[in-house]
This record gives C-alpha cells, structure tokens and sequence, in this order.
C-alpha cells in the first residue's frame, strides 16, 4: 500500500469519527431541550393545578370538630389513615335555580387504604333528622340552605355520630362537565327507562356523556323504587367518574378535569391534600361498596318525610365507624 493510500484511509477515518461527534453532539443538545423543556411544561402544569385547586378550595367555618379527630386527626400524607367525604350535589343552577340551593344529593365516602375499599352511604334528601345549629328536627338537605357547608356537614356528623373530614360540593349543572372531562363512564342500568332523548335498557353496559349521564341520575318519577332508585343511579355515576380519573396517570389529563370543575365545584382538600389521595388511596377506588340509608314515608303537617328507624342508623353508624377504623 502506498504512502498516498494510507493518508487517505487515515482521513476517512478521522472524517467519520468527526461526523459521529458532530451526530452526538446535536442529539445530546436536542435530549437536553428536551428534557428542559419538558420539565418546564410539568413545571407550568404542576402551577396551573395549583391555582386551578385554590380556585376550588373553601374553608369550613363553624364545622364542630368530633371528638374522635380531636384525640386522632386524619393525616393523607402517609397514605394510612382512612378519611370520609360529604358529597354534596346542589340543586343551584338545575333547572335554571340561582338560589343558594339545597344538597339534592347527598352521600358519605369513606375511603380506607388498609382494607382497599372505599364505600358509599346515600342518604335519602327527605330523611328526617335535628338540622345542627337550628334547634329542630326538618328535612336534611334543607341543613345546607339553612347554614350551607357547615351545617350540612354538622348534621350528618350528629346523625351517624362520625367525622366529616372533607366535602365537595357540585352544583347540578356541573355535572355533565366532569363526566365529559374524563373521557364518559359505563354503567349497567339497573331498569329499562327514558329520559328526554335518551334511552336506557336494563342490564346493558351503557357508555354516557356528561348529557347522557345527568339526564340518566335525574330521572326519578319512573323509577319504580322512587328517590331510593334515582340514588342508586347517582352512586353509579360517581362511582363511574370515580374509576374513570383514577385510572388516568397523566397529570395534563388532571389539568382538564380540575380546570372544567374550578367554577362548579368547592371543596376544603388544598392541592397537597389531592395529590397525597391520588398517590396513595387510587387503589381504595378499585372496590367500591355501595350503602343505602334506607326508612319510609310519612306526612307531618302536611309535609312529605323520610323517616329512619333508630336501628337502621345505628347500622349504617356501626358500617361507618368500622371503615373509618372508629371501633
């Protein structure tokens, strides 16, 4: 091999070695934008969220602390310590109301990450009990139009003698809102009924909108099993919303849900608290159970109630302290 041979394989080697730097070069730039960039959009989303949930957040005035969580506040941090929540739809803005409104819906979750489980206690919105802070017995969704949050949330501590640690309130309206922000849910129908353009077959999997789910918990007068059967449908839409945002694991997906609820729905969780419940309770949301306050009708002065057995409450105390680990 002459000299000339040599110095020119000797330059194609260098010339290749120079390419090949040049290539990592430009990728390591495009990795490290990339990741800067990257970390910028979970930076901005993680502020969005942040201001998005303070949006939300309202505090509780005049709540009366149970003694339980005197001797044991609830503490999400650790993932350990089961919490309930006072759902509370209100009937503002449904039907065109613009009134403070009443908590047409109410139910009780308890979520407990030591059994895996998360229940629901629907309460009937006739149920007859002492409204707390008015002195008198009256219907007890009439409790949040009398004195709002804290006297709602008062009164269902009083009727199962348990802790009410967080609440989040949604008006009707809301509704379609969040079911739509989450991508619609499933349920299976539990009779065959239609309800203004939608149709509904017993036993079918029906995947629902947000329309299609509102007009499918609203329905009530063609249910044979009257409000008790609206409730039931109203635990399978949450518990439907439920699943739907605990299966997402993308925090851009969280900024849509929370961004379509910021001015719909109040709640005293700040943003640690939900990002601590979704890092360490999503799997109490894979087993739900589902708990009717059940009693029967009667008139009073010519006003329709629900009024529960002693028993029946203390059935459905006894459910809930046991969830919350009260025993």
């Amino acid at each position: 091999m002459n000299q000339n041979s040599r110095v020119n394989r000797n330059y194609k080697k260098k010339r290749k070695k120079s390419v090949w730097r040049i290539v990592l070069k430009v990728l390591l730039v495009f990795l490290t934008l990339f990741v800067v960039a990257g970390g910028y959009v979970v930076w901005q989303v993680y502020n969005d969220l942040q201001a998005t949930t303070g949006e939300m957040y309202e505090e509780v005035e005049g709540q009366e602390q149970h003694t339980s969580r005197q001797e044991r506040p609830v503490v999400v941090d650790d993932g350990e310590d089961p919490f309930s929540v006072l759902i509370m739809g209100i009937d503002t803005g449904d039907m065109g109301r613009v009134e403070t409104g009443r908590s047409d819906t109410m139910m009780l979750l308890t979520v407990n990450p030591n059994t895996n489980k998360t229940s629901i206690v629907s309460i009937p919105r006739d149920t007859y009990t002492e409204i707390i802070g008015r002195g008198h017995k009256d219907k007890i969704n009439h409790a949040y139009a009398f004195g709002g949050t804290s006297m709602a949330m008062n009164t269902v501590q009083n009727l199962f003698d348990v802790p009410v640690d967080y609440y989040v309130s949604v008006n009707m309206e809301s509704m379609q809102q969040i079911v739509d922000a989450v991508g619609g849910i499933s349920v299976i129908p539990p009779i065959s009924f239609s309800s203004g353009e939608y149709s509904f077959v017993e036993g079918q999997s029906t995947h629902m909108d947000g329309s299609k789910a509102l007009a499918y918990s609203r329905m009530r007068k063609s249910d044979p099993e009257g409000d008790y059967g609206r409730q039931h449908r109203q635990r399978q839409v949450i518990e439907g919303t439920m699943r739907s945002i605990a299966s997402l694991d993308s925090i851009l997906n969280y900024r849509t849900i929370l961004g379509s609820m910021s001015d719909s729905m109040k709640t005293n969780m700040n943003f640690d608290d939900m990002v601590d419940m979704f890092n360490n309770y999503r799997g109490s949301v894979s087993n739900v159970e589902q708990v009717q306050l059940s009693g029967s009708g009667q008139m009073i002065n010519g006003i329709y109630y629900e009024i529960i057995p002693d028993e029946e409450i203390n059935r459905v105390s006894s459910h809930l302290k046991s969830e919350l680990e009260l025993n």
